[in-house]
């Protein structure tokens, strides 16, 4: 295991990678597990409040994350430093992603149905990240063999491609699939050969007379949302503390 570790890890300069999403993870984790203390009213933790003004735990994983970031940058992928920072890093983008959705609707929805994209981004981004340390490359650029490496238009043209393929997925609305595909080209050529969600851009331009096309887009979308929506409701409850529905917006989420 040691001899593993060292070879694929290590030696490619990939342990601070590793060390910011474990940190990544876990401070997600921690956070969300005191935000749901706080609310309960249990246990010793409460909100940090200066002159009035609730500091949300966004402000200082602003901080951490420019602080890892830049040092990370200045830093030797071998050494101590790297390793530090990447950790440092990654506490930092746990803290601000877990009020990811507050930055986004400039509203205090912590705990609310539109909260819920706080966790999506973070699942996304942890799994994002973990492929890039299993060995996918952006856009498929792992899948180039050193021979068609050397010959600058095969090379070219294979980024262009899988670019197009993720492109063509995001304009039908599947935004999901867009991001994944950046790292698993087979994705993106899913994504981009299925119907497109209706609303989309793909749907609202190329499916305007096409009406069957617009039918079929409308039942499979239906019967996609129907089958997973409640599956991804309960694994963001279960990681995210969504366990009462609070109406609307404006309830003043813990830090």
């Amino acid at each position: 295991m040691g001899h593993w570790f060292s070879r694929n890890i290590v030696e490619p300069g990939k342990l601070p990678l590793l060390l910011a999403l474990t940190s990544f993870v876990l401070t997600f984790l921690v956070t969300r597990m005191v935000t749901r203390l706080i609310r309960a009213g249990k246990g010793p933790f409460r909100n940090v409040s200066s002159g009035g003004l609730h500091i949300h735990h966004v402000v200082p994983g602003v901080v951490l994350t420019v602080l890892g970031g830049f040092g990370a940058v200045a830093s030797d992928r071998h050494g101590v430093g790297g390793a530090v920072f990447a950790v440092v890093f990654g506490i930092g983008a746990g803290l601000v992603l877990d009020e990811f959705a507050l930055i986004l609707h400039l509203d205090d929805v912590y705990w609310s149905d539109d909260g819920r994209k706080s966790v999506e981004v973070v699942v996304l981004t942890a799994a994002l990240v973990l492929l890039a340390l299993s060995g996918f490359s952006p856009l498929g650029v792992n899948d180039v063999t050193p021979e068609e490496r050397q010959d600058r238009t095969t090379f070219i043209l294979s980024i262009a491609l899988n670019f197009l393929l993720v492109l063509v997925t995001l304009v039908k609305g599947k935004v999901r699939m867009a991001v994944i595909g950046t790292l698993v080209p087979f994705v993106a050529i899913v994504g981009a050969v299925r119907l497109a969600r209706p609303g989309s851009w793909w749907s609202r331009r190329l499916y305007r007379r096409r009406h069957r096309a617009r039918a079929r887009s409308r039942l499979r979308t239906y019967r996609h949302d129907k089958r997973w929506t409640k599956v991804r409701r309960r694994f963001q409850d279960l990681i995210g503390g969504f366990q009462e529905r609070v109406p609307g917006r404006g309830s003043t989420p813990p830090s």
